[in-house]
């Protein structure tokens, strides 16, 4: 079960960035700015060789990094000499997360998913080292076959689903035919898992799904990405937390 009390506030997405400040997404520096203003925190987390979970929203280091290629493909002893082309930090490891944040705030831990089978090896290296945290932390992905994976491997902690309108770009439409899409939008997928909450995109709220997951069922919804006032009313109407970026509530 998700701690409404720990988890029901802003939280920042990737951490409260600032790229014009030198605050790289998903860096501690980022981190640690969320956690001075009492935010909670959002991040994403990919796995390199050996299934060891990293802080890194992309598939590949071409955006951020100096460097090129999958991150995949990187060797836990290559991470020291990867680093983000503004600040100079380097890549965290799940590891070094949650040393950093400690209990001192929540975090949102979204998997990233391409849509292939489950990475066990890796969502069981996620697993341990979430069970063994000792602050407040909740896992969610839109994959809900990662999800159902993960729930087996450690029933205790929070799990949830992110969703939204799989409509239009970006959206995977070389992976998800319409009809899954559909399904997912409308949660229709969430059984095995059991969600302790969802996260649905801003721009398509209100929909009768996330209606009745706070009304009926009575669980949590966030809503990412909001960066504007209307998203902030949006946000403020129609979910119980909200994923922000660009301003401070």
């Amino acid at each position: 079960m998700l701690d409404r009390a720990a988890f029901l506030r802003p939280i920042a997405h990737r951490g409260l960035h600032d790229a014009k400040r030198g605050i790289i997404e998903n860096t501690g520096h980022a981190f640690e700015a969320a956690i001075d203003a009492g935010y909670g925190i959002e991040c994403d987390i990919r796995p390199i060789k050996g299934g060891i979970p990293v802080v890194f929203h992309d598939e590949t280091l071409n955006r951020l990094i100096d460097g090129r290629g999958p991150l995949a493909a990187v060797r836990e002893r290559d991470l020291g000499s990867l680093r983000y082309r503004v600040g100079g930090a380097a890549i965290l490891t799940l590891a070094d997360l949650l040393d950093l944040v400690g209990d001192r705030v929540p975090l949102l831990i979204e998997i990233k998913s391409e849509w292939d089978p489950p990475d066990r090896d890796f969502l069981a290296n996620v697993a341990t080292l979430v069970s063994e945290y000792r602050g407040p932390a909740a896992l969610m992905s839109f994959d809900p076959d990662v999800m159902a994976t993960v729930r087996g491997l450690a029933p205790g902690i929070p799990c949830g689903i992110v969703s939204g309108s799989f409509t239009g770009a970006g959206w995977w439409s070389r992976k998800i035919n319409r009809k899954r899409a559909s399904a997912l939008r409308n949660l229709l997928e969430s059984g095995p898992i059991s969600p302790d909450f969802y996260a649905y995109q801003v721009d398509a709220l209100p929909t009768p799904v996330t209606e009745y997951v706070r009304h009926v069922s009575g669980l949590p919804l966030f809503t990412w990405t909001v960066r504007t006032p209307k998203q902030r009313r949006i946000a403020a109407t129609c979910a119980d937390a909200m994923i922000f970026e660009g301003f401070r509530p």
